[in-house]
């Protein structure tokens, strides 16, 4: 994934194309991306706000932002720039959500099963630090390979993979997941 690259012309007012082209792509990615805010926050809510924030600062960027197929990474470091900002501001106790944010239409072969199985691995991943949690979701909910999630995150591929086997032992090591096993 190539970062994209913002030349400093300044955009007072954006033209009619622009925001054509930003919707188009916000209605296109929109989905994909709220499960990305939904993963980074324990709240629908606040992953809706998340989401939000992220897109206003790329619509601000739009016309300076000269590489478009690398939107996706754009965005996900404004999600991630914006819930680390989040988490330094203020420290609040974080709940799991009701609902997991998985792609609709996959049926698995027993619903109730998968789903005491999706919350029992989303509950896990929420008590996961911070940053643990950022990289786990990042790799294994969003399919980043370790060296995007490393480009995204700003560390060392060496990073992102110590990191992720702390998290994933203490996820094997989660009491929770026991019955799963």
């Amino acid at each position: 994934m190539t970062t994209p690259v913002c030349t400093t012309a300044s955009s007072a007012a954006v033209p009619p194309t622009s925001y054509t082209s930003f919707s188009s792509y916000v209605r296109a990615r929109g989905p994909v991306l709220l499960r990305t805010a939904r993963s980074l926050t324990a709240n629908p809510n606040d992953a809706e706000d998340l989401l939000q924030t992220a897109l206003a600062k790329t619509f601000v960027a739009w016309e300076r932002i000269e590489d478009h197929r690398a939107l996706d990474g754009y965005v996900r470091r404004a999600l991630l720039n914006t819930r680390t900002s989040q988490w330094r501001k203020r420290k609040v106790d974080e709940f799991c959500c009701e609902e997991l944010p998985e792609p609709a239409g996959a049926v698995p072969a027993d619903p109730a099963e998968q789903q005491v199985l999706h919350d029992a691995m989303w509950r896990a991943v929420m008590r996961l630090p911070d940053r643990q949690r950022a990289m786990v979701v990042l790799r294994y909910y969003e399919d980043l390979s370790e060296a995007q999630t490393a480009e995204v995150l700003g560390v060392s591929v060496g990073t992102v993979k110590s990191a992720v086997s702390r998290a994933l032992r203490k996820l094997r090591e989660d009491p929770e997941l026991a019955p799963v096993r």
